[in-house]
């Protein structure tokens, strides 16, 4: 009997999950993303989609007419933030060489798929994930042509089941044009390095020559793997992503992107975009800007230009957003709205800046259509935090949501505190 109860009883609750399909988040306090507010919101999601965004005050509801209703006490409700260039999933303990799984042998690896070796078990992800950061771009690394990058969910059972956009872009590292960047070389040691630069220059010419000649001729007898892959990003179906920053490097990539007609180029990186803001205007090439928490990379930059590079391209109407690739760059990614909350005292309204690690993100990569903002027709991907999720001081996430679906929260670090916590208790 008391088996035949707990079947019933398990039987029950699977029906009544399973009936959960429609949710209702009242009185929160709603970061749109697209730089909108919403002091006092109500937002409705069915089926995993955003059916209804209002004002709490105004709208009236029956209790009937949803299967949750959760008031959120003017709580701060934002879009899942972005973690664009990253290699969260693709590595577990830099210092272990086992869990490194981004960087490929050779120099030209356009085939070579990030998306397969991504880890939806990973520990670090779940430390990233507590923290408001719900989706990532995770970009191999090593050589000159990289490999193929894909957009995640920070949540599913395997990466069939994680993947947002597959293959979305080849990364592209353009050589520095001057190694050694602020050291002093002599006249000689300057022609050698230049002479370098121009040989890896026309290495990259030359492939993506080739590269566009195999995808003109459409009838392949035997395919070649690694041409293959470079079809689309002539065709407007992949973007290129190209990572730069000294100006010599950004300038050359510039006529690079004319030459080639790209049709979708991104520059990651372009610490040195703010001397050239007009012919990044022109040409409508967005970027990826570099680690907001960094040193000036010369020695006669001004101590805060990483933190203002954000709000000058603003004012110069670049599209750009944040990434933070650089040392332990997959653990560091929960600092993303920390990353953003800091421009905000140097040029970006917190709109703004919540705009700079979500909605445009999702633009630069192509999947804004779906994600980046809470708005009716897009995916219910968001969070909820008692303060401003931007603040190390106030972050504090209550709840979240990926494709209308709860997410787990606890990570690593928080059962180690309660652990711990439990055991000195009565100390």
């Amino acid at each position: 009997m008391k088996y035949i109860l707990i079947l019933i009883l398990f039987s029950s609750s699977l029906g009544f999950a399973q009936q959960k399909k429609t949710i209702l988040l009242t009185n929160a306090y709603l970061h749109v993303g697209n730089g909108e507010t919403i002091e006092t919101a109500a937002v409705g999601i069915k089926n995993g989609e955003i059916t209804l965004v209002k004002n709490s005050l105004t709208y009236s509801y029956s209790v009937t007419d949803w299967d949750t209703i959760i008031d959120l006490k003017g709580q701060h409700m934002y879009p899942g933030l972005v973690a664009p260039n990253s290699t969260l999933g693709l590595t577990e303990i830099d210092a272990v060489r086992a869990t490194r799984d981004y960087d490929e042998v050779g120099t030209l690896n356009p085939h070579i798929r990030a998306l397969i070796a991504y880890n939806v078990e990973s520990d670090v992800i779940a430390t990233v994930r507590s923290n408001g950061v719900l989706i990532t771009q995770i970009t191999p690394r090593g050589g000159i042509v990289t490999g193929s990058s894909s957009v995640m969910h920070l949540d599913g059972w395997n990466w069939e089941d994680a993947a947002i956009s597959v293959d979305d872009g080849i990364h592209l590292n353009w050589p520095s044009s001057f190694p050694g960047r602020g050291k002093a070389v002599d006249k000689a040691e300057e022609t050698k390095r230049k002479g370098e630069y121009e040989k890896k220059k026309r290495e990259i010419y030359s492939f993506f020559t080739t590269a566009l000649a195999y995808a003109e001729k459409n009838n392949r007898e035997v395919p070649e793997l690694r041409l293959e892959a470079m079809k689309d990003c002539f065709k407007g179906k992949k973007r290129v992503y190209i990572h730069a920053n000294e100006l010599q490097q950004l300038l050359d990539v510039l006529d690079f992107t004319r030459h080639f007609e790209l049709k979708f180029p991104v520059i990651i990186g372009g610490y040195d975009s703010y001397l050239i803001l007009q012919q990044l205007h022109d040409s409508k090439i967005p970027v990826m800007l570099p680690r907001v928490h960094s040193l000036p990379e010369n020695e006669d930059d001004p101590i805060d230009l990483p933190f203002r590079l954000p709000g000058i391209l603003r004012e110069a109407d670049i599209k750009f957003c944040l990434q933070n690739e650089g040392d332990m760059e997959a653990m560091n990614a929960r600092n993303i709205p920390f990353l953003a909350g800091h421009t905000t005292g140097f040029g970006l309204s917190r709109e703004d800046a919540l705009r700079s690690v979500s909605l445009s993100s999702c633009e630069i990569m192509g999947i804004d259509k779906q994600y980046g903002s809470i708005e009716v027709g897009k995916k219910a991907t968001l969070f909820v935090s008692k303060g401003s999720a931007f603040d190390m001081m106030t972050n504090d996430v209550t709840m979240a949501l990926m494709n209308g679906v709860w997410v787990d929260l606890d990570d690593r670090q928080k059962q180690l505190y309660r652990k711990y916590k439990e055991k000195y208790k009565n100390q």
